[in-house]
């Protein structure tokens, strides 16, 4: 079972990029790749969301990896203690379609308040390691 990890990001756009390759190279070092595409945009959404609703300003924000018993936990903690909700887009919004894409991918997902730190959406997977190479 590999270590938890957590990496802080800086309030500016190039985070959220920045985060989904900390969550795809830790997959790889743990050899968990199977969902990693999944994970990849369930990492981007709540990050995005914290650089734009969830973080006071000047702050940015914490991605945590932890992997246990099959299951990948991804945590996205922002400063900000509103919570996020589903909202309902119309096909003209450009907007709104986040956590519907978290709900859709993840085996299961949430938030937990996290006091005068503000919150934690995460995001479960299902996972198994990658798969070897085939026998000759």
């Amino acid at each position: 079972m590999p270590d938890a990890i957590k990496r802080f990001f800086a309030p500016v756009p190039e985070s959220v990029g920045q985060a989904r390759d900390f969550v795809v190279r830790t997959l790889a070092t743990w050899n968990l790749e199977g969902r990693a595409d999944d994970v990849r945009l369930c990492v981007s959404e709540p990050a995005t969301n914290a650089l734009a609703h969830g973080t006071r300003r000047g702050r940015g924000f914490h991605v945590a990896l932890s992997a246990e018993d099959g299951i990948v936990r991804v945590e996205v903690h922002d400063s900000s203690p509103r919570r996020p909700r589903l909202s309902r887009p119309t096909s003209d919004d450009v907007s709104g379609r986040g956590l519907h894409i978290l709900a859709i991918l993840s085996d299961d997902w949430g938030v937990e308040d996290r006091g005068l730190a503000g919150k934690a959406v995460w995001s479960r997977f299902k996972t198994a390691p990658a798969p070897q190479g085939a026998p000759c």
